[in-house]
Protein backbone atom coordinates (compact mmCIF):
# COMPACT_ATOMS: atom_id res chain seq x y z
CA UNK A 1 0.00 0.00 0.00
CA UNK A 2 1.41 3.37 -1.13
CA UNK A 3 0.64 4.91 2.81
CA UNK A 4 2.98 2.86 4.10
CA UNK A 5 5.99 4.78 3.09
CA UNK A 6 4.69 7.61 5.07
CA UNK A 7 5.53 5.48 8.22
CA UNK A 8 9.25 6.24 8.23
CA UNK A 9 11.44 3.20 10.80
CA UNK A 10 11.69 5.97 13.67
CA UNK A 11 8.10 6.76 13.85
CA UNK A 12 7.19 3.06 13.45
CA UNK A 13 9.29 2.27 16.54
CA UNK A 14 7.04 5.86 18.34
CA UNK A 15 4.20 4.39 17.33
CA UNK A 16 4.61 0.72 18.68
CA UNK A 17 6.37 2.22 21.61
CA UNK A 18 3.71 4.48 22.44
CA UNK A 19 0.79 1.45 21.75
CA UNK A 20 2.58 -0.43 24.51
CA UNK A 21 1.34 1.14 27.63
CA UNK A 22 -2.39 1.50 28.31
CA UNK A 23 -1.30 5.20 29.57
CA UNK A 24 -1.88 7.93 27.27
CA UNK A 25 1.50 9.46 25.80
CA UNK A 26 0.05 12.91 25.82
CA UNK A 27 -1.75 12.51 29.55
CA UNK A 28 1.07 11.55 31.42
CA UNK A 29 3.08 14.78 29.79
CA UNK A 30 1.83 17.25 31.93
CA UNK A 31 2.09 14.98 34.71
CA UNK A 32 5.57 15.01 34.52
CA UNK A 33 5.85 18.09 36.81
CA UNK A 34 8.99 19.08 34.15
CA UNK A 35 7.87 20.88 31.39
CA UNK A 36 11.35 20.74 30.02
CA UNK A 37 11.73 17.38 30.12
CA UNK A 38 8.01 17.06 28.55
CA UNK A 39 8.99 19.10 25.71
CA UNK A 40 5.75 21.30 27.03
CA UNK A 41 6.43 25.04 25.79
CA UNK A 42 3.63 26.49 26.75
CA UNK A 43 0.37 25.81 29.35
CA UNK A 44 -2.75 26.98 28.75
CA UNK A 45 -6.00 27.06 30.62
CA UNK A 46 -7.23 23.75 28.98
CA UNK A 47 -4.76 23.19 26.44
CA UNK A 48 -1.37 23.06 26.10
CA UNK A 49 1.42 23.03 23.14
CA UNK A 50 4.29 20.24 23.16
CA UNK A 51 7.12 19.99 20.65
CA UNK A 52 6.91 16.69 18.68
CA UNK A 53 8.81 14.45 20.11
CA UNK A 54 9.82 12.87 16.14
CA UNK A 55 9.52 16.42 14.14
CA UNK A 56 8.99 16.74 10.74
CA UNK A 57 11.10 20.16 10.51
CA UNK A 58 12.41 22.07 13.69
CA UNK A 59 9.74 23.82 16.05
CA UNK A 60 7.14 21.57 14.86
CA UNK A 61 4.65 21.82 17.41
CA UNK A 62 1.38 20.03 19.04
CA UNK A 63 -1.53 22.10 20.23
CA UNK A 64 -3.93 19.47 22.48
CA UNK A 65 -6.55 19.70 25.12
CA UNK A 66 -4.97 18.14 28.72
CA UNK A 67 -8.17 16.09 28.34
CA UNK A 68 -8.15 12.51 26.70
CA UNK A 69 -10.83 13.22 23.72
CA UNK A 70 -10.43 11.11 21.20
CA UNK A 71 -12.91 12.70 18.46
CA UNK A 72 -12.75 16.29 17.64
CA UNK A 73 -16.27 15.80 17.12
CA UNK A 74 -16.52 15.37 21.44
CA UNK A 75 -14.14 18.30 21.87
CA UNK A 76 -16.36 21.03 23.98
CA UNK A 77 -16.62 24.31 21.80
CA UNK A 78 -14.17 26.29 24.31
CA UNK A 79 -11.53 23.51 24.28
CA UNK A 80 -11.86 24.18 20.16
CA UNK A 81 -11.39 27.85 20.64
CA UNK A 82 -8.54 27.36 22.85
CA UNK A 83 -6.65 25.30 20.57
CA UNK A 84 -6.97 27.39 17.67
CA UNK A 85 -6.00 30.19 19.46
CA UNK A 86 -2.71 28.55 20.73
CA UNK A 87 -2.42 27.50 17.42
CA UNK A 88 -2.55 31.38 15.86
CA UNK A 89 0.04 32.11 19.05
CA UNK A 90 2.12 29.17 17.73
CA UNK A 91 2.69 30.56 14.52
CA UNK A 92 3.67 33.60 15.60
CA UNK A 93 5.73 32.50 18.07
CA UNK A 94 7.63 30.29 15.20
CA UNK A 95 7.38 33.46 12.61
CA UNK A 96 9.82 34.90 15.26
CA UNK A 97 12.20 32.40 16.14
CA UNK A 98 12.70 30.66 12.86
CA UNK A 99 10.97 33.01 9.88
CA UNK A 100 8.91 30.45 8.35
CA UNK A 101 8.11 30.87 4.56
CA UNK A 102 4.65 29.14 5.69
CA UNK A 103 2.67 26.42 7.94
CA UNK A 104 1.34 23.14 7.61
CA UNK A 105 -1.59 22.49 10.12
CA UNK A 106 -3.72 19.36 10.18
CA UNK A 107 -5.31 17.07 12.60
CA UNK A 108 -5.22 12.71 12.31
CA UNK A 109 -8.01 11.27 13.05
CA UNK A 110 -8.42 7.48 13.75
CA UNK A 111 -5.23 5.25 12.34
CA UNK A 112 -6.49 4.92 8.88
CA UNK A 113 -6.25 8.78 8.45
CA UNK A 114 -3.03 8.75 9.83
CA UNK A 115 -2.58 9.15 13.62
CA UNK A 116 0.33 8.05 15.17
CA UNK A 117 -1.85 8.24 18.97
CA UNK A 118 -4.73 8.00 18.94
CA UNK A 119 -7.48 8.35 21.38
CA UNK A 120 -6.25 12.17 22.52
CA UNK A 121 -6.73 14.00 19.71
CA UNK A 122 -3.66 16.67 18.56
CA UNK A 123 -3.08 19.84 16.11
CA UNK A 124 0.32 19.95 14.63
CA UNK A 125 1.53 23.17 13.74
CA UNK A 126 4.80 22.71 11.41
CA UNK A 127 6.59 25.56 10.06
CA UNK A 128 7.67 25.23 6.54
CA UNK A 129 10.39 26.41 4.05
CA UNK A 130 11.15 26.43 0.54
CA UNK A 131 13.39 23.42 -0.56
CA UNK A 132 13.00 21.89 3.39
CA UNK A 133 11.57 18.42 1.80
CA UNK A 134 15.08 17.85 0.73
CA UNK A 135 16.01 14.25 -1.33
CA UNK A 136 17.03 12.84 2.10
CA UNK A 137 13.44 11.25 3.68
CA UNK A 138 12.69 10.00 0.17
CA UNK A 139 16.06 8.32 -0.38
CA UNK A 140 17.31 6.92 3.29
CA UNK A 141 14.00 7.75 5.10
CA UNK A 142 16.02 9.95 7.12
CA UNK A 143 14.82 13.68 8.08
CA UNK A 144 17.91 16.46 8.16
CA UNK A 145 17.24 18.55 11.58
CA UNK A 146 18.90 21.58 11.90
CA UNK A 147 18.20 21.92 15.54
CA UNK A 148 17.78 19.38 18.49
CA UNK A 149 14.73 18.96 20.67
CA UNK A 150 16.49 21.32 23.51
CA UNK A 151 17.37 24.06 21.49
CA UNK A 152 13.78 23.88 19.65
CA UNK A 153 12.65 24.31 23.38
CA UNK A 154 14.81 27.26 24.52
CA UNK A 155 13.80 29.20 21.54
CA UNK A 156 9.88 28.53 21.96
CA UNK A 157 9.37 28.53 25.57
CA UNK A 158 8.34 31.88 26.46
CA UNK A 159 6.24 34.09 23.68
CA UNK A 160 3.09 32.62 24.64
CA UNK A 161 -0.13 34.85 26.31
Amino acid sequence: MANQRIWAPWRLRYVKDANKSDECVFCTKPELGDDRKALIVHRGERCFVILNLYPYTSGHLMVMPFEHLGRLQDVDPGITAEMMDLAQQAMRRLEEVYSPEGFNLGLNQGRVAGAGVEGHIHLHVVPRWAGDNNYMPVLADTRVMPQSLEESYDALRGGFT
